[in-house]
């Protein structure tokens, strides 16, 4: 991997709010990471951002003295060519898109949001062909880089590149890091003094264990989970003797699943008042873009930790300096299944704790797998493997399915509904559900 100048590092999606933190990240960490060219890529729409993104990482750059070339460019397979690493974050329709993946589910009773339910599904429905059309660049043109995926949903995804290419991929998610760094803050320790076990899915996790420098805190932390929440779910507290009960602390995500009829009405009430989660977004980026777009900024500004999704990129960024020098350091990680959660098909993605090689990451034995949560993990594994196969085929038949058998969705008549108007709203992007052939299937 690499050559004797450094590491080359496409991009995809290279004008997201994002970005500067990864460039940050490559900045701090550049004698571990050697990287000679940053890539940035994005598709015509997305230029504008990519201009102001691309020309704050020079500035970054320039101000750290470091030889990193910062090249910004719409040509994706000009990116990808020869590169040792290949990152995604990517969003297809764009925030526009997320809108309708929140709004629309909420016309049929049924929780919108852009990576759980109907709208993730939505979300995966557009995102996996264009992943996949990025893997067959990535086959001829890096073959031995490795793709690391947060493009949501990314367990989805992730399972829809190991089945359907050859590209050595991971998957991504900044929850795990983000408990860490609460744990961390929460008791005054390094990270690295931090065990956290997890275990299940993509933004359906339990985490069953917590230690911090060797002392169990589980019960400590499932006491005090207020502050334990994203700034894309609503903060509703969970209840606590229920928490007790489960004796493990639950993704945020899992609100969906634990407290529909809460996080639902939540969701109405912000609608009506002239806000889904996608135009708050939108008002945040705009705030982000102005901030970058000043010619004297030369860092990555503090406010962009206000964005749900801080530390993708330092996340990211561990993972490639994990890769590249073979530290065999433990991270949370979504990866193929090979046995780890028994009751799940070897090639499901699981999000777990794993072993970063030189080679890959080996996924952590588990301790515990909470047994009230079998029966949802294998439920969404249901779904999204239904949901990955309809979304390479275009079969209508499979989309049915992965809606009607979502335990977000309360029939099968809400389900056709719902696919029959997201699958119109969302036509441009998924040309695999109108041609003659699925049409008629």
């Amino acid at each position: 991997m690499a050559n004797e100048q450094g590491l080359k590092i496409a991009v995809i999606g290279g004008g997201s709010s994002y970005t500067p933190e990864l460039v940050e990240g490559f900045i701090l960490h550049h004698a571990e990471l050697p990287v000679r060219e940053l890539w940035l890529v994005d598709i015509e729409p997305g230029q504008r951002k990519l201009n102001i993104v691309g020309n704050l990482a020079k500035r970054m750059v320039e101000k750290s003295g470091l030889p990193i070339e910062i090249h910004l460019t719409l040509d994706r397979r000009e990116a990808i060519k020869g590169a040792d690493f290949v990152s995604t974050q990517m969003r297809v329709g764009m925030l526009d898109a997320r809108g309708r993946d929140e709004s629309i589910p909420l016309k049929y009773g049924v929780i919108g949001q852009e990576t759980t339910g109907p709208g993730g599904m939505m979300k995966a429905l557009r995102t996996i062909p264009v992943l996949l059309d990025i893997c067959r660049d990535i086959e001829e043109l890096a073959p031995n880089a490795w793709l690391l995926n947060f493009t949501n949903p990314a367990g989805m995804v992730t399972e829809a590149i190991l089945k359907y290419s050859n590209v050595k991929s991971i998957g991504l998610c900044n929850a795990p890091i983000g408990l860490i760094k609460q744990t961390s803050a929460k008791y005054g320790v390094e990270a690295d003094r931090i065990y956290a076990e997890f275990v299940g899915l993509n933004h359906l996790h339990w985490i069953t264990r917590i230690d911090v420098s060797g002392e169990d805190k589980l019960d400590e932390m499932l006491a005090d989970t207020a502050s334990y929440s994203a700034k894309n779910v609503p903060a509703r507290e969970w209840n606590p003797e229920f928490l007790q009960s489960l004796h493990a602390l639950p993704s945020y995500y899992l609100k969906y699943f634990y407290m529909t009829d809460a996080m639902l009405e939540e969701q109405l009430e912000s609608l009506q008042k002239g806000g889904n989660r996608a135009e708050v977004v939108k008002r945040v980026e705009e705030e982000l873009f102005e901030l970058y777009n000043d010619p004297e900024l030369k860092d990555k500004p503090k406010q962009l930790e206000q964005r749900g999704g801080a530390f993708y990129s330092e996340a990211a960024v561990n993972l490639m300096r994990s890769l590249y020098n073979g530290t065999n350091d433990i991270q949370t990680l979504n990866v193929a299944n090979q046995g780890i959660i028994e009751f799940l098909p070897d090639d499901a993605s699981i999000e777990v704790n794993c072993v970063v090689t030189k080679t890959g990451p080996l996924p952590l034995q588990l301790t515990k797998v909470p047994p009230m949560a079998v029966g949802l993990i294998h439920a969404v594994k249901t779904y999204e493997r239904l949901a990955i196969d309809a979304a390479v085929t275009g079969d209508r038949g499979l989309a049915i399915q992965a809606l009607a058998h979502h335990p977000l969705v309360p029939s099968v008549e809400v389900a056709i509904q719902m696919l029959d108007e997201m699958l119109e709203a969302n036509k441009e992007y998924l040309p695999q559900f109108f041609t003659e052939s699925t049409a008629n299937a």
